[in-house]
């Protein structure tokens, strides 16, 4: 290594120090105005966000742009919600972050989108953009219910809404690969016909009675030992047996993505088809398959918010959920950790709107609207462009 590119590679590492040393100033100076330490003075948290932005400019100006000017708004956000914090009375306070609580809710509220983002990188990560996650995880949203109403078990119901999602995705597979259409359009129209087929069997099947109350349901795994632990247990203690298969999901996807073959493979096709093509690798069928398990996954995020969550369904229950994982696969760079990161933050953002009327009925309005905002500003890129594989959105025709 030549002495001009160690130097380089030195201030690479230095300014994304800078830049993680910035964020987590910011994180300190909301947290410092929070219960348990409660703060009743904005100025040591005003220094430390003023420290972290100093931090993220530096990490800035040194290139590393993209973590210096998330340091940058983190740092700021941390001094308006310290500010926030010191103004309001501390019963509020004590009443809306109880820490233990907001964990176990973003954990409840990221499951669909880890689901929705895992098979957006299997998709994407192939070669096939995939818009349709929404409408994926809106028929496994609602066959999964159907299929625990039919059969009478939530293991049916996992099955069923999982083969809805997946054939779905077959839809999606076959007009983008092999009709070579406009894999943009093609995922619209799928959220579009989920929609339709959804809203028609369920006003046909259930009518104005909505789904039946006592449905089999996903169970809790509660964990020995650990329930009984001061804020551990109250977090995670009894969490959904989807929530553990999520985040069981994320260290697996990173194995097969990075460290065997068919990841090797999958991850070729979505860089080089004709380079992978020419040494007998099958591009349109990496890419089916792909697709497909993406639908599988998406919908079984669906399967969750129906019948682990919350035990019923509405027509577009998904919410934009779909889309908000799109956003943390790009958020992530299109591997599964960063997607995660992407997912729990959505996901603590939506928990911590839900406590806040306690606090701010106008506030909470405004954190209610977080997750889709955030979405906005990954996907137009502000936070900092993420390289997608080079092949996406390319329909490969073999020679």
């Amino acid at each position: 290594m030549s002495s001009s590119t160690f130097a380089a590679s030195r201030v690479d590492v230095s300014a994304r120090t800078a830049a993680w040393i910035g964020i987590a100033l910011g994180v300190l100076a909301a947290y410092v105005a929070l219960p348990p330490l409660t703060l009743r003075t904005p100025v040591v948290s005003l220094l430390l966000a003023a420290a972290g932005v100093a931090a993220g400019v530096y990490a800035a100006r040194e290139g590393e742009r993209r973590l210096g000017y998330i340091a940058v708004g983190v740092a700021l956000l941390g001094a308006i919600l310290a500010i926030m914090a010191v103004k309001s009375g501390e019963g509020n306070l004590d009443r809306v972050f109880v820490w233990s609580a907001l964990v176990a809710g973003m954990l409840r509220f990221a499951t669909p989108l880890i689901f929705g983002a895992m098979g957006g990188i299997l998709s994407e990560r192939s070669g096939v953009i995939n818009i349709g996650l929404e409408g994926m995880m809106l028929m496994g949203a609602f066959f999964g219910i159907f299929g625990a109403d039919l059969v009478g078990s939530w293991v049916g119901g996992i099955a069923i809404g999982v083969a809805a999602g997946a054939a779905l995705g077959l839809v999606h597979a076959f007009v983008s690969i092999q009709l070579r259409a406009d894999q943009v359009v093609s995922g619209t129209a799928i959220n579009i016909l989920a929609i339709g087929i959804t809203g028609y069997v369920f006003i046909y099947h259930y009518g104005d009675q909505g789904t039946p109350a006592e449905i089999s349901r996903v169970p809790n795994v509660t964990l020995p030992g650990i329930q009984d632990i001061s804020f551990v247990g109250e977090a995670i203690g009894k969490a959904n047996l989807l929530t553990w298969a999520a985040l069981l999901l994320v260290p697996l996807l990173t194995l097969y993505l990075f460290r065997t073959r068919g990841g090797l493979r999958l991850r070729s096709v979505g860089e080089k088809p004709r380079a992978a093509d020419s040494v007998g690798l099958p591009v349109q069928r990496t890419r089916y398959m792909a697709v497909v398990a993406s639908g599988a996954l998406a919908a079984l995020g669906g399967v969750y918010l129906s019948i682990a969550l919350l035990g019923s369904f509405s027509q577009q229950m998904t919410a934009g959920r779909g889309f908000i994982a799109l956003a943390a696969v790009i958020f992530g760079s299109w591997r599964p950790w960063g997607a995660l990161a992407g997912a729990l933050l959505f996901g603590f953002s939506t928990a911590l709107a839900q406590r806040l009327p306690a606090f701010s009925e106008s506030t909470a309005v405004l954190f209610q609207a977080l997750p889709y905002v955030l979405t906005l500003v990954v996907v137009a890129g502000v936070i900092g462009r993420s390289r997608p594989p080079a092949a996406i959105g390319v329909p490969y025709v073999k020679e």
